[in-house]
């Protein structure tokens, strides 16, 4: 018979942090998915993701959901859907030109951006967009002023711009950027060019704001943070620099099964959190996953509260 020693856990301490996982915009599109759905059945489109979460974007495929991200690849007269991050004015064009069945389940936070970045085009401002190259996000909002509309990355990037107006200069930012960095880069901004206009409200959203600010706090009490989110997923990435800012390390998984254990081998406490497209299951999976290596002592902790909520498109409502 194996000895009680033989089968005892190493006592382990987990902070959960709260808020995680979903935000008011991806319940929006998620909801607004599984409603067009019910109502248009499959083949349903999504141009690009819905959501960037690895999990979700294939549980929607076996059910029949096929992203793309060119709208060639949509039939004439079928209904596609906007992911949560938003399009370029050139992709709505094109859809009306192809007469798509359009549902547009961009988060209200990115149509935002939009509105003030056509607001600053409108007015012959030039505008300087703090987002990541590439992001489907910065796509859509580089589409409302393509002549207009500059990008920066970094502190560093902001010594090659040259702009001939230094005072019809406005900025704009990504919704899901590191907070700290992105005041670094709008000190410097504001230095650059003294004149310099910004949105009238931060650009970066509720949800990324709270998360971060959850990790910031927490992280000083942990040995390491896991991070659940994709790659791709923008926010998520920001959680896990954010921990690693604070002086732990951090590390990045779609589900548990991608866990290294000697990640957490010599860990007393772990921080755990999951980025805004991150549907709560993963979050349970992987606390199972740690009961069955750790004899585990769950502390949830609440930061901030979060009761935003926004309603699906109106098409789908009726």
């Amino acid at each position: 018979m194996a000895s009680d020693e033989a089968t005892t856990l190493r006592r382990m301490r987990l902070l959960l942090a709260k808020p995680r996982g979903y935000c008011a915009g991806v319940e929006m599109a998620l909801a607004s998915l599984e409603k067009a759905l019910e109502v248009y059945g499959t083949p349903l489109y999504v141009f690009h993701e819905i959501v960037h979460n690895k999990f979700l974007i294939e549980a929607y495929q076996r059910r029949g959901v096929k992203f793309v991200n060119d709208l060639k690849d949509v039939p004439a007269g079928a209904t596609v859907i906007y992911s949560a991050h938003g399009v370029s004015p050139e992709i709505r064009n094109e859809a009306a030109t192809r007469e798509l069945n359009v549902i547009d389940a961009t988060c209200p936070l990115v149509s935002k951006v939009h509105f003030e970045a056509r607001h600053f085009t409108s007015e012959g401002y030039t505008t300087i967009f703090i987002g990541h190259r590439g992001h489907d996000e910065t796509l859509g909002v580089l589409g409302e002023g393509p002549n207009n509309v500059l990008i920066v990355e970094s502190v560093e990037d902001i010594a090659g711009l040259e702009l001939q107006d230094d005072e019809r200069t406005a900025f704009l930012t990504q919704t899901t950027l590191s907070v700290e960095e992105t005041a670094k880069i709008v000190e410097t901004l504001r230095e650059r060019f003294p004149h310099i206009r910004g949105p009238r409200e931060d650009d970066i959203c509720y949800a990324t704001q709270n998360r971060q600010e959850a990790v910031r706090r927490l992280a000083a009490e942990a040995d390491v943070a896991l991070v659940i989110g994709s790659r791709n997923s923008s926010n998520s990435q920001r959680l896990a620099e954010v921990a690693r800012a604070q002086g732990i390390k951090a590390y990045l998984i779609d589900w548990p099964d991608q866990i290294d254990p000697q990640w957490i081998v010599e860990a007393s406490t772990v921080l755990l959190t999951a980025g805004a497209s991150v549907p709560e299951e993963l979050v349970v999976r992987t606390i199972d996953w740690l009961k069955n290596h750790f004899e585990l002592v769950i502390e949830e902790r609440v930061v901030r509260e979060e009761e935003q909520h926004f309603q699906i498109p109106v098409q789908l409502r009726v």
